[in-house]
């Protein structure tokens, strides 16, 4: 059950039509198959954003694309109950990132229209969501207006230097087993904005101020090579999307080339993803 009834004031929802972004509806899978695949990741950066950020106990906090509820479980751990919020376009999302934070108010909306009143929050977290926003510069647009003046704003991307070296073997491995048409129209290509400024330049382009950008790598620990493909299996992001979709022959030839790309591990092995984080203040 999600909490609705404490959020800072909220407003209509826009009616600006979102264009499909690859593999972006493949995130309404169950919450524990996004924790498999990707959640390992998201939280340790989560935790990372947070560190950097310095919060304060008062302040109110929004966490846009919410997700499982990474970013929020973090944010809960900093500061006072009853001061975050939390919103996802998903309700499986959404569902389970209430269940799992009980204390944040968590609701159903997208980055490009959010259901919040204008000066609403003290400091918004975007994380690992920036790529799958069909209007970026509206999405962000939206994010400074529920900002109160001068508050802060954090945005994460993977990078595409020294990125989740998970996603980089696997669209190798699509690359070797069906070809650079295929990794182009599957969404495989490098993730927009995980170049160096890139972020930093979105965020200069709705007038925030202050801004900083540095990369940050977080790991994951695999006991097997089956634990990392069984999170590819269950249809999350566009990775999932394509393994979905290919037959019994071609999705045997996928495993055995992301095996290799990946070191052909006999036991347990660690994976990094590295990340671009940007830091901005709204105009004051």
């Amino acid at each position: 059950m999600t909490r609705m009834g404490q959020n800072p004031g909220s407003i209509p929802p826009s009616e600006h039509q979102a264009e499909p972004i690859p593999g972006a509806d493949s995130f309404s899978a169950p919450a524990t198959a996004y924790d498999l695949f990707m959640g390992r990741y998201s939280l340790p950066l989560a935790r990372a954003m947070v560190d950097r950020a310095r919060l304060t106990k008062g302040s109110r906090v929004l966490d846009v694309g919410c997700g499982p509820g990474a970013m929020t479980q973090a944010l809960l751990a900093e500061l006072d109950r009853q001061r975050v919020w939390a919103c996802d376009p998903s309700p499986e999302f959404v569902n389970e990132c209430a269940r799992l934070n009980p204390t944040a108010h968590v609701q159903q909306g997208r980055a490009e229209a959010l259901p919040y009143a204008d000066r609403s929050f003290d400091r918004l977290f975007c994380t690992l969501v920036l790529h799958f926003v069909s209007d970026p510069q509206l999405a962000l647009t939206e994010m400074v207006r529920v900002l109160v003046p001068g508050g802060g704003l954090s945005l994460s991307a993977w990078a595409s230097e020294d990125g989740p070296q998970m996603l980089s073997a696997f669209t190798a491995a699509v690359n070797d087993t069906a070809g650079p048409e295929v990794v182009r129209t599957a969404g495989l290509e490098v993730l927009r904005f995980g170049g160096r400024g890139e972020l930093s330049a979105q965020l200069e382009a709705v007038g925030c101020q202050s801004v900083v950008e540095e990369q940050v790598t977080v790991t994951s620990h695999y006991q097997d090579f089956e634990e990392l493909w069984a999170g590819l299996l269950l249809g999350i992001g566009p990775p999932g999307a394509y393994v979905a979709n290919l037959g019994e022959a071609q999705r045997e030839e996928l495993r055995h080339a992301l095996f290799l790309k990946v070191g052909s591990p006999s036991g347990a092995f660690t994976l990094s993803a590295g990340a671009r984080v940007a830091e901005a203040l709204t105009p004051a």
